[in-house]
């Protein structure tokens, strides 16, 4: 499949990493220079860079800048332990580290300066590999769009999250080259509006057909027939197959399930933990509460107020029509 973005969240450079700034979409596009692994590691945790893949090859990235400064391979490690320390749910961030882990361990004379040039290879490597599964899944995933497809999507699951052309938007893309896409339907994703901001900035910029909704006008769209499927992303996959994502997506599944409208995830395999029974093991990441009762700078609420905020929610893989990978489309149980 020949599908391309023109949209790079994250490139390297021989001075170091630069990573465009998700917060400042879509009003203007500012790469951050980050030379230093505390750098990338404070992009990952204040959300300028996100998307369960790419926060893993930008933690694999951080790990190769570390080796250029790091006095000693225990300092080295040091640093993978900072960059894992940023985002508990999303478990790519633990499997490339893994990775650059393995790097150090198979080389073990090898000082931090000469393990940098390896480390910088590995996390070459692992965001092509999530740039060809990026396609593999959209191959896969299209012809499950029927003709004209309207299909709801939460969140962000595009270029911007990932290696290549995005998991759930990827299929979207397929779709759309294939003449299948009618539409999507794009959920703001309070509280943080990654769809509104970010979904619907990579739809405007390749012009694919796109309306947006506020995140509680789902059921009634559905009710109204507007919708063929729903097409998500995800942040971690247990072997039961119930999944983390943006909190909102168990409310879809649910809405989904009642209107008897197929649930899709579009996740590359290093998204499944098999170390996870059900989703009961997920650990969910809380977030500061300005988030809920700001937007921006701005503030929504009476000075004071307090609110919850879990960035994530679990889906009972019950609900799941099937899950999207690079390796095809199975069901749950997936491991």
């Amino acid at each position: 499949m020949t599908l391309r973005t023109s949209i790079t969240p994250v490139r390297w450079e021989d001075d170091g990493l630069r990573i465009l700034d998700q917060r400042r979409l879509p009003r203007d596009e500012y790469y951050l220079a980050c030379r230093r692994p505390d750098a990338v590691a404070e992009a990952i945790r204040t959300l300028a860079v996100r998307g369960a893949p790419l926060i893993g090859i930008t933690a694999a990235y951080g790990m190769a800048l570390a080796a250029r400064e790091a006095e000693s391979r225990e300092r080295l490690l040091a640093c993978a332990e900072l960059l894992a320390a940023t985002r508990p749910t999303a478990v790519n961030l633990f499997w490339a580290l893994d990775r650059q882990r393995a790097v150090v361990a198979a080389h073990p004379d090898a000082a931090p300066g000469a393990l940098a040039p390896l480390l910088l290879e590995e996390a070459r490597a692992i965001h092509a590999e999530d740039a060809a599964a990026c396609l593999a899944m959209a191959a896969a995933g299209a012809a499950l769009c029927p003709a004209g497809a309207r299909v709801l999507t939460h969140c962000n699951t595009g270029a911007l999250a990932t290696g290549g052309i995005g998991t759930a938007l990827g299929v979207i893309r397929a779709a759309r080259a294939a003449g299948r896409l009618g539409m999507v339907w794009v959920d703001e994703t309070r509280p943080l509006l990654q769809g509104a901001r970010l979904t619907a900035w990579e739809f405007a910029r390749d012009d694919i057909p796109h309306r947006l909704l506020c995140d509680n006008m789902a059921a009634a769209l559905m009710a109204a027939g507007e919708v063929d499927l729903v097409m998500v992303g995800a942040d971690r996959i247990t072997r039961a197959g119930d999944f983390a994502n943006k909190i909102g997506t168990y409310g879809l599944a649910v809405l989904a399930h009642a209107h008897q409208i197929p649930f899709y995830v579009a996740a590359p395999w290093s998204t499944v933990d098999l170390a996870l029974a059900d989703g009961r093991a997920i650990p969910v990441e809380s977030r500061g509460e300005e988030e809920v009762t700001h937007c921006g700078h701005q503030l929504l609420a009476p000075a004071g107020t307090r609110a919850w905020n879990p960035a994530f929610d679990v889906t009972p893989a019950a609900l799941v029509t099937g899950f999207i990978t690079e390796r095809g489309v199975v069901k749950a149980p997936v491991g």
